[in-house]
């Protein structure tokens, strides 16, 4: 098992294990047996199945296409190499997020990383499993890797994904940081920059009414960057009071991994919240 991957699922068990002591990792308030199968399901899907065959695919068809690149990027700067990443894999990954709340179909791909009433470590990698086969972002890194920059992808990782699971945690590590009042100037600056639990939890909230609740905006995943650049940022230092998604019937395990493979009744329907005609309305 290579050092990345060792130290990412450090940071998800640290976090794992928070949740564990302070607010119950394995019993969420609003939870159901369907969570527990979908959040399994789709994360052994992509670690297992959906990223190492989108780097495997990428290198075959980049060296079909291009043989003479293959590590024609290996000496870049370091710099630049980064920002390749930033762009080409974060920022895709913006867009590709915010499309998925603003085309029915999609965000029937999308749904499942919202359907739970809670947030936690748990739905980090929680979605359909076809979400994830057509995010470009994975392909544009398998890429990446192709022309050598496996070294870089690396530790771009292990930060994006520390990010990521921070930003999911019930346990806002920004909340006793927010209380400091020296610390002001550096946490405005932070969340504007990076994805903090308090704007990525206002994605999440349930109710459009609550005002820490910002469905259709804070798309970012590493950088939050994107979202204040692009225009859908939105920054309250509160939390939702609730969780999930609000106006829609229910969704059981099949459609919220397999649709359109495995659709139920109103599986249509259900892309769109009721009586607002809008996937990205909260």
């Amino acid at each position: 098992m290579s050092a990345p991957i060792v130290a990412v699922l450090a940071i998800y068990l640290g976090f794992a294990l928070l949740e564990l002591w302070r607010t119950g990792l394995l019993a969420k308030p609003g939870q159901t047996r369907d969570d527990g199968i979908v959040e399994a399901a789709s994360t052994v899907m992509l670690l297992g199945v959906t990223q190492p065959a989108i780097v495997a695919l990428s290198a075959i068809l980049a060296s079909a296409v291009a043989p003479q690149w293959q590590g024609a990027l290996a000496g870049l700067h370091l710099v630049p190499a980064v920002l390749l990443f930033l762009v080409l894999d974060d920022m895709t990954q913006y867009w590709w997020h915010r499309a998925s709340h603003s085309f029915a179909w999609l965000y029937n791909l999308h749904r499942a990383h919202h359907n739970a009433r809670y947030m936690s470590v748990r739905l980090v990698y929680r979605n359909n499993v076809f979400y994830y086969m057509m995010m470009p972002g994975l392909w544009f890194s398998g890429v990446l890797l192709y022309l050598g920059l496996g070294w870089v992808y690396a530790g771009y990782l292990v930060v994006k994904m520390a990010v990521i699971i921070g930003a999911h945690c019930d346990i806002a590590w920004d909340r006793p940081l927010y209380r400091i009042g020296w610390l002001s100037p550096v946490m405005w600056v932070l969340e504007r920059t990076i994805s903090t639990p308090a704007t990525h939890h206002a994605h999440h909230g349930r109710h459009a009414s609550d005002p820490a609740v910002h469905y259709k905006g804070n798309y970012g995943n590493l950088l939050f960057l994107w979202d204040v650049i692009f225009g859908t940022a939105r920054i309250t230092r509160t939390y939702p009071r609730s969780y999930g998604v609000e106006n829609l019937p229910p969704a059981g395990a099949a459609q919220q991994l397999l649709w359109p493979l495995a659709p139920e009744p109103r599986a249509q329907d259900a892309a769109a919240p009721a009586g607002a005609e809008d996937v990205a309305a909260g």
